[in-house]
């Protein structure tokens, strides 16, 4: 009795069209990739330049030498540790405040149906496609009206209201792919509604989370027309508005407006850092067993 030996199959092999394909792709990538990274390489490049070096028109991609004086101007600036402190309770306020209120208004909207939901979610959508700048006069003009101006509540109120319509319309993304009956099977086995949403849900919502907190982070940390216009206290300044003091009658200080802007990124590298992590560990996270 003969028996049949099982044969491995043939690699799959490429062929030479889609490897052409595959490796003009690639070449594609890396270059727009060079070009997206050169701006902030030359931030960095910048801040360790000498300014006499940066204000040559004879410009190299590498300083001829190298300086941390500038680093050194900037953290000695006037009003350093007041910004960062401001940005700090803006920032952080907005987007812990906004990813409460947009998971709640997400969870709402794609687990219940109820009267001018689909016309709230187009509501959120056009609200979206507004330019800041038209909405600056009417802001202006309530928050004076409430007292909000030169009050760090006032800046965050906008800063909340302005990323809530789109991580509200990102999370719902997450939460109706999340079949019910997860919910309900936990609810099942003894847990309250609370405790389903806290042991099921929520590790299933974690790169929505993610995504729409790096958003709400970067739109309050970056932003600089609102706080200019809202904030004239020198003392509450933001980051992004403490800037400006490095221009002065005499000129502009490049090199310390580099380092300084250079200082200003790292805190959002690192939060990208830590959430893009979460964002795959929550992608298989509260799952059942099969």
């Amino acid at each position: 009795m003969s028996t049949s030996v099982p044969t491995k199959a043939p690699a799959q092999v490429l062929r030479p069209d889609r490897k052409k394909s595959r490796l003009g792709y690639n070449v594609l990538a890396l270059i727009t990739a060079a070009f997206m990274a050169f701006p902030v390489y030359w931030l960095i490049v910048s801040s360790l330049r000498p300014n006499h070096e940066i204000r040559s028109y004879d410009q190299t991609l590498w300083p001829s030498s190298l300086t941390f004086d500038n680093f050194a101007r900037a953290v000695k600036q006037d009003n350093f540790a007041t910004a960062i402190q401001s940005s700090l309770i803006v920032s952080v306020t907005a987007v812990v405040g906004g990813m409460i209120i947009a998971t709640l208004a997400a969870l709402a909207i794609g687990r219940f149906r109820f009267f001018g939901r689909k016309a709230l979610m187009m509501i959120m959508i056009l609200v979206q496609m507004l330019p800041p700048t038209a909405m600056l006069i009417p802001i202006y003009l309530q928050l004076n009206a409430l007292g909000g101006i030169d009050e760090y509540w006032g800046l965050i109120v906008v800063y909340l209201v302005s990323t809530l319509p789109f991580a509200t319309i990102m999370i719902r993304g997450f939460v109706i792919n999340i079949p019910v009956e997860l919910e309900e099977s936990a609810m099942v086995d003894g847990c309250t509604r609370m405790g389903a949403f806290r042991r099921v849900i929520f590790p299933l919502l974690a790169p929505g989370l993610a995504a729409a907190s790096i958003f709400a982070l970067v739109n309050a940390w970056n932003e600089y027309l609102f706080a200019y216009i809202l904030i004239n206290d020198n003392s509450k300044y933001t980051l992004n508005v403490w800037l400006m003091t490095f221009t002065t009658e005499r000129g502009t200080d490049y090199g310390a407006l580099m380092a300084a802007s250079t200082l200003i990124s790292i805190p959002v590298v690192i939060f990208f850092m830590i959430i893009q992590g979460k964002m795959a560990t929550g992608l298989t996270s509260g799952a059942v067993k099969g």
